[in-house]
């Protein structure tokens, strides 16, 4: 078979890129061609994404791909983080720049929800991990706010499908990215219409949903004229990163192992053939998300490298510039499980200066307070692996059995300080890589759609032989037990 070529827009909450796949039969390989830092700024005390920025760095990326004579392209997909969304009028235009879900407008949305819905009645209707920033609650802090948007708006369209129908003039929602906005009941697999009535939040404008590599259409004549292309197809991966990396985890067994996809966040989870919407799944705050081939991720959202990343934030204004290498080398010099940290406590969660914040709930906590940047990075890495085991443990818990792997990937899985620590916290073998595993499952998932690629096993097949990974075992847990002990104090 000829070489077969498909584009990946993989935008994260840093960064975003265009990745080229090159499928050579069995093999597949990666050449990144643009990358661009994902830009947002605030309006009128508002936190939004600049969606005219995002939409010209994507027809970049796809100009730079066309120019580079990368040969004819079989499709090109977008995945990015969930929950965000835009809305689009009647007669297609996007209204206003969607709003970024560290904004404060969600604050307190939580309990007014709950006063009109129980906890317990939205969870039976979701299965969906609470967290403010879901799309459930913007959409309550909308209606709340007497927004006009919403009575204007046609269609709700999540971050990917809107870049999608920017490039096909379709309005579509994926399944994955659908899955995160508890919005969609995953038993009936349809939105949840009728907790929707009861909030008052307008059903009307949510679009239908498609599978996880569907062909939506050609490209716009304009976006393709313009960028130097032809008729691509455009192709829904899964839409919802996370979803993508889960799709590219090389393992083998149908089971015995979860998932860490490591980033700005960690998801940690298993995959399942049918949701799992029960009490325990409700008393551990977990998720039931949508995934490749109809499979449900079942995981626990968890703060990831956000809290380093705003450290690392705060030093470049005051003039120390580190690379996230040089952060973690630090680290690795300063001394272990000094002081443990709640990485769900609420102010960890948003902008502002983390190193003060951690100062602050060291104080709270009578533990020691950080007195170098290595110190700062280290609590925030051991809190993180410690976070693991507890989510690990109450995934065993819920599922009534042992899981006896870990595979991380994603860009995380490239910090080896944090993985052997993950090894040793969780006392299970971890198996790290690949890095690109979004850009990789967005490909593999096209490639499906295609025909090219014949199930999700093949696609793993194909990345066991395609990308390198490594391996770590657990060496000491006296220390981290000691340590777990301490952290499970702090409480959630």
């Amino acid at each position: 078979m000829a070489d077969r070529n498909y584009l990946a827009f993989d935008l994260g909450a840093e960064s975003g890129r265009a990745v080229l796949g090159k499928l050579s039969g069995p093999n597949l390989t990666l050449e990144e061609k643009h990358r661009f830092p994902n830009p947002n700024g605030r309006i009128n005390g508002h936190l939004h994404w600049n969606l005219l920025g995002q939409w010209e760095e994507l027809k970049t990326g796809l100009r730079k791909t066309v120019e580079s004579g990368a040969g004819e392209l079989h499709g090109l997909g977008v995945d990015t983080w969930g929950v965000d969304f835009g809305l689009i009028a009647p007669d297609g235009t996007v209204l206003g720049n969607p709003i970024h879900y560290r904004d404060r407008r969600t604050d307190g949305t939580l309990e007014r929800t709950f006063a009109r819905l129980s906890k317990q009645e939205i969870f039976e209707a979701t299965g969906v991990q609470f967290m403010e920033l879901n799309t459930l609650y913007q959409l309550v802090a909308m209606r709340e706010a007497k927004s006009p948007l919403l009575e204007a708006a046609k269609t709700l369209l999540f971050m990917p499908d809107l870049f999608h129908y920017l490039f096909t003039g379709v309005a579509k929602a994926e399944f994955s990215i659908a899955s995160t906005s508890q919005l969609y009941d995953p038993r009936k697999k349809t939105w949840a219409v009728e907790m929707l009535k009861t909030l008052e939040i307008p059903a009307r404008i949510l679009p239908e949903i498609v599978p996880s590599g569907t062909i939506l259409g050609p490209l716009r004549q304009d976006v393709a004229e313009e960028c130097g292309a032809g008729k691509i197809p455009v192709i829904t991966p899964a839409s919802h990163d996370t979803a993508s990396a889960v799709a590219a985890v090389p393992a083998e067994a149908p089971d015995g192992w979860c998932y860490i996809s490591s980033g700005t966040w960690s998801l940690m989870g298993v995959e399942l053939a049918e949701p799992l919407v029960n009490a325990k799944a409700l008393q551990y705050n977990y998720t039931n998300e949508g995934g490749v081939g109809g499979t449900i991720r079942f995981l626990k959202n968890i703060a990831g490298l956000w809290p380093v990343q705003e450290c690392r934030r705060f030093w470049i204004k005051e003039g120390h510039d580190h690379t996230y290498t040089e952060l973690t080398h630090m680290a690795a010099r300063a001394k272990p499980l000094a002081s443990v940290l709640n990485l769900e406590h609420k102010p960890f969660m948003l902008p502002g200066d983390m190193p003060l914040k951690i100062e602050q709930f060291c104080k709270e906590s009578r533990q020691p307070i950080p007195n170098s940047r290595g110190e700062y990075v280290r609590a925030c890495l051991d809190s993180l692996a410690l976070t693991y085991r507890r989510t690990l443990e109450g995934l065993e818990d819920v599922l009534g059995r042992k899981i006896n792997t870990i595979h991380i990937v994603g860009g995380g899985s490239q910090n080896e300080l944090l993985n052997q620590m993950t090894a040793d916290a969780c006392k299970r073998t971890v198996i790290a890589g690949p890095i690109e595993a979004t850009a990789i499952g967005n490909i593999l998932v096209q490639a499906m759609a295609t025909g090219d690629v014949k199930s999700l096993a093949d696609a793993r097949s194909i990345v066991r032989g395609s990308f390198s990974v490594k391996r770590y075992e657990p060496t000491e847990a006296r220390k981290w037990d000691e340590a777990y002990g301490r952290f499970q104090k702090l409480g959630r």
